[in-house]
């Protein structure tokens, strides 16, 4: 009996310790004065194996996360038993409803959320970023591939910080957003929603993003900011064929070369709290079951600290679409060993993982590490301290008038003049003329957009004309050619001065394939419908044409380039886009935007970007004319900028040393005028073939009329290294030339040597 008796007291005892201590753990975890590490090592014991595992997935607020008919929370079933158990994050709360009903929604989701889980867990609420916030209510920016064109980080910064704040006011916490990927292929329908084709521009783009949309990381403890999640590890935009989901073929030297620094800038310099994998493979390795990739490159390389999430349901694909698992609980396993964090969406993935470890306790480590990483992001966001909105810094905050200006200033400076036949542009403002603005691209608000920027003198006369597209959801179909509406162009164009065309795609014409029938991608891509036949039919009236070029993929516009008086090319700009294409045309600013891709003649052309290997040159196609219509880093301006007097400090470089090269460059013209100074450099001979060249510096300057810059760049042993012959990263000697200019074939040159 005492024996029994002493049994009892000491399993109480036990008992009452273990609570003491869970007690004592669960109070830890909430101390602000302990370190992110140590908070998350006194919660995680905690927590249960279902609970940990809710801690790995993310599901979208459409499945019932919804507002009732007085904007209070609304959960379906699904939802609040999901709830229950705690929840890494949910895409898209609120996305459809404004700024200030957003942050009290939000601030409602995440008290439920937090009140309704044992331990108080708060939760992601994650956005994405392409026009800026993808919500309503928000300063709406041109898509990146736009600011890219602007060749101008430090704006580029300034429009991710807007981004950043007014996504956290809403309640947001992380975006899948920015695209580190390479677009070098135009069928391919996400083009717009990455920085271009180059590794150096778009490192410079992809960092500065980061750096802006996270508040430079201090911003996401003080509230002020949210996570970015660089996207997609890695070599998403090289699909075969230009199609979603397609395989994906890179050699290792060009993934370690001119894929991966991007990310790992990313990584390294810009410290994003997450990273998203590819829904495509490498070598044959399913990005989502590669541990070479999300662990070794990631993290053991590259000293990566937050969370992996998967692209929407990709680790369930591992089986039924990529079908290199045998089961889902495979697929599930392969997902957890690579190093994939959080779950996205799928029901049929990281779901299987309790009932997975009743079989396999070992893996509930890896399960440990992953929690670890994404309790790590909810530390560091302080959403454990401060988890709701001060709503009475929305209104004020989202939307304000400084953002809007930053809008129009991004566009003036993205703005691509392409061409300029006899001096077409810029229009006098002061001189009566009837201008028609005619296309399938002119917006409700074009014509009202071009009369803010005008005076009296200018009359304006709009026409649509027709739709591209019938404009439906997932697989938009053309639409016949409509001679009635293309006469009633022609016929407004003739009883007008001159015309505006407002040409080449939309939203419709290029845009995200998703899994099911919705199709974004691209066999050809020449200008779709009657495009060419209506500028053809305007040109032949005999009074100027100037084109207005709006897109999402590059096209080969042969037609519009040989048609056109002038060209500007605007990609897909700011809500302000067309006011900001009216002060160019109207010459309030100069254009300054660069192309930020290669413009080919013909589908057949590609691949093709300029920084491809030398021997890519050596022959061209029959019955057509060799390069490109517009090269890559093209862009005119109203003024001439001479480029003069390329000096460099030495002609020899060691691996230890740092030299510079240093070029004239003055304003010829009238007007006060940006131009983007650009550094290339060749390497003569190597080991390995090498690219024609490579972008390794640029510099945006303003210069008034007469005035003339200095401008330098250095160079360092760090942008001479390849992949040599044994895959390790090598600095070759040997002979290089360096190329300073306007364009990437628009230069002055000098040469040096590397020593060693």
């Amino acid at each position: 009996m005492k024996k029994l008796l002493f049994t009892f007291l000491i399993t109480t005892g036990t008992i009452l310790f273990s609570c003491q201590k869970s007690e004592a753990q669960s109070k830890d975890y909430k101390d602000a004065r302990l370190s992110v590490e140590e908070r998350v090592e006194a919660l995680l014991p905690n927590l249960s194996l279902e609970e940990k595992v809710s801690q790995m997935r993310i599901f979208h607020a459409n499945i019932g996360v919804e507002a009732d008919e007085k904007g209070s929370l609304k959960l379906s079933d699904r939802v609040v038993k999901k709830l229950k158990l705690g929840i890494a994050g949910i895409k898209n709360p609120a996305e459809h409803m404004d700024a200030l009903a957003a942050a009290k929604f939000n601030n409602e989701l995440q008290k439920y959320i937090i009140e309704h889980n044992r331990w108080g867990i708060p939760a992601l609420f994650v956005t994405e970023s392409y026009n800026g916030v993808d919500a309503e209510g928000c300063t709406k920016f041109g898509r990146p591939i736009a600011s890219a064109a602007s060749f101008n980080p430090e704006l580029v910064n300034r429009i991710w910080d807007v981004v950043g704040k007014e996504a956290r006011l809403r309640g947001m916490h992380m975006c899948h957003s920015p695209e580190a990927d390479l677009v070098r292929d135009p069928r391919f329908g996400r083009m717009s929603e990455a920085f271009g084709e180059d590794t150096y521009l778009t490192t410079q783009m992809v960092t500065n993003a980061i750096k802006g949309v996270q508040g430079d990381y201090e911003g996401l403890g003080k509230g002020t900011h949210i996570g970015a999640v660089a996207k997609h590890f890695a070599g998403y935009g090289q699909v075969l064929g230009g199609t979603n989901f397609a395989a994906i073929e890179i050699s290792d030297r060009t993934l370690i070369d001119e894929i991966y620094p991007p990310f790992e800038a990313a990584v390294k310099d810009a410290k994003s709290l997450g990273i998203m994998a590819s829904h495509g493979d490498l070598n044959g390795i399913a990005s989502h079951g590669n541990p070479q990739l999300l662990t070794g490159t990631l993290r053991d390389d590259w000293g990566f600290k937050g969370y992996v999430v998967s692209d929407a349901n990709d680790i369930g694909r591992l089986h039924y679409f990529m079908k290199v698992a045998e089961t889902p609980e495979a697929a599930a396993q392969m997902g957890l060993e690579a190093g994939v964090d959080i779950d996205l969406y799928a029901e049929d993935a990281y779901a299987l993982l309790p009932e997975m470890v009743k079989k396999n306790p070992e893996i509930e480590k890896l399960i440990d590490r992953s929690v670890r990483r994404v309790l790590r992001t909810k530390f560091i966001l302080g959403l454990f301290d401060n988890p709701y909105i001060d709503i009475a810094e929305v209104e004020k905050g989202v939307r304000a008038q400084s953002s809007l200006e930053l809008a129009k200033e991004s566009d003036l400076e993205s703005i691509i003049l392409l061409k300029n036949e006899n001096n077409t542009l810029p229009l006098n403002k002061n001189k009566k003329t009837k201008i028609a603005l005619l296309g399938p691209l002119v917006k409700e608000n074009t014509t009202e957009m071009f009369k803010s920027v005008v005076g009296k003198n200018i009359q304006f006369v709009s026409e649509k004309g027709f739709h591209l597209t019938d404009e439906k959801g997932g697989n938009p179909k053309l639409l016949d050619k409509d001679p009635k509406a293309i006469a009633k162009m022609v016929e407004i164009a003739k009883n007008s001065d001159l015309t505006i065309l407002f040409l080449g795609g939309d939203e419709f014409t290029s845009k995200e394939a998703f899994f099911t029938n919705a199709i974004g991608d691209r066999a050809t891509i020449d200008p779709v419908g009657a495009q060419d036949e209506l500028i053809e039919k305007i040109k032949a009236i005999g009074k100027p044409v100037i084109v207005v070029l709006k897109h999402r993929r590059t096209l080969s516009i042969n037609t519009i380039s040989e048609q056109a008086d002038a060209i500007l090319d605007t990609w897909d700009l700011s809500e302000f886009g067309d006011q900001s294409t009216a002060k160019i045309i109207f010459g309030e600013v100069s254009p300054s935007g660069k192309l930020p891709v290669t413009v080919p003649r013909s589908i057949g052309q590609l691949p093709f970007h300029y920084s491809m290997k030398e021997i890519n040159y050596k022959k061209g196609y029959l019955f057509m004319e060799d390069g490109p219509i517009y090269p890559f880093g093209y862009g005119l301006s109203y003024v001439n900028f001479e480029y003069s007097n390329i000096n460099i400090s030495n002609s020899e470089i060691t691996p230890d040393s740092v030299i510079e090269v240093s070029i004239k460059v003055t304003n010829t013209g009238a007007i006060k005028a940006k131009e983007v100074v650009q550094m290339y450099i060749k390497d003569e001979i190597g080991s390995v073939t090498r690219p024609d060249k490579e972008l390794k510096g640029f510099d945006k300057i303003e210069l008034n009329p007469g005035e003339s810059q200095t401008v330098s760049f250095k160079i360092t042993p760090k942008m001479l290294k390849f992949t040599g012959l044994n895959m390790e990263k090598i600095l070759e000697a040997g002979s290089y030339t360096v190329k300073v200019g306007s364009s990437s074939e628009n230069y002055l040159e000098t040469t040096f040597k590397l020593k060693k």
